[in-house]
């Protein structure tokens, strides 16, 4: 396992990468083999040299990368996970990787969960369900520099049913207050679709500058312009707006694209993540004024 870089908390890292990368936006690797270009769809190491070829591809405009753990365990590529995570550390630094894998549970169970993540993926942080409370979110703080993205108000219509009740303090709120209370060495942030952008914004006023993972742009629709006035902190970042299938398989024939050499189709992936990155910081210095 990689040595952590010499910063005080997960806060600490995010900063350094909004200044970096001077971007906000986080590209999910969420590799589908069915959709994969033609040349990765038969190979045993399909979703790995595809997931390292985006990589590659979008990293000039990113700030962190997600790559979801669900998609490679289904294939039984977790070894292929665990070298994805491993290119991005050897050739981007100073790019978190947040392992996308909603885990919640308690006890000795919560402390495998978190050793899997940091130890066994050398992954910066990870998603977390905090429905059992502090207990299934304490075993990964115990891990110094490495941190938390706690579920509070997810991107999806479904969710609603909990999150948003009862109506006088919904509990997406209570997970925000909690999460501030949890935030005791700067390593937690909240998960926060853009699909619901007033919601977005009570939860930046109860938990101030923390950090928020923002899903739901691009494929889900989430309004920009609506989720950057909601979510920007004092300082004009706290958000890793995350985009994952319109980076991953842009609106082109993939096939095409790739006119039989592999690693042509990223092009694609690249103009499309440039893009959603200018359209972010241009929103940003709009919203900003003169």
């Amino acid at each position: 396992m990689r040595p952590m870089v010499a910063v005080s908390s997960f806060h600490d890292r995010l900063r350094q990468a909004w200044a970096d990368s001077g971007s906000l936006l986080c590209v999910g690797l969420d590799p589908v083999r069915s959709r994969l270009p033609s040349p990765f769809k038969q190979a045993p190491s399909g979703l790995r040299d595809f997931c390292c070829a985006i990589v590659e591809a979008t990293a000039d405009f990113v700030c962190a990368f997600k790559p979801q753990a669900a998609h490679f365990a289904a294939e039984g590529a977790e070894d292929q996970l665990a070298e994805v995570i491993s290119h991005i550390h050897k050739g981007w630094p100073d790019k978190p990787v947040i392992l996308d894998a909603k885990r919640g549970d308690i006890g000795s169970t919560a402390a495998f969960y978190a050793k899997e993540a940091f130890e066994r993926y050398d992954a910066d942080a990870v998603t977390l369900n905090p429905y059992l409370g502090e207990e299934s979110v304490r075993p990964f703080l115990q891990h110094p520099g490495r941190g938390v993205a706690v579920l509070c108000r997810t991107s999806n219509p479904g969710s609603a049913w909990l999150q948003t009740t009862p109506e006088e303090a919904p509990a997406y709120l209570r997970i925000a207050a909690a999460a501030r209370e949890w935030n005791r060495d700067g390593n937690v942030m909240l998960v926060a679709g853009a699909t619901y952008p007033q919601e977005l914004a009570r939860i930046r006023i109860t938990v101030g500058d923390m950090p928020l993972l923002t899903p739901g742009i691009g494929a889900q629709g989430g309004d920009l312009e609506q989720i950057l006035r909601a979510g920007l902190d004092a300082h004009g970042r706290g958000m890793l707006i995350s985009a994952s299938r319109s980076i991953l398989y842009p609106e082109v024939d993939m096939d095409a694209v790739c006119v039989g050499v592999a690693r042509d189709f990223a092009a694609a992936s690249r103009m499309a993540a440039e893009r959603l990155h200018d359209e972010i910081n241009n929103l940003i210095l709009a919203l900003a004024g003169p």
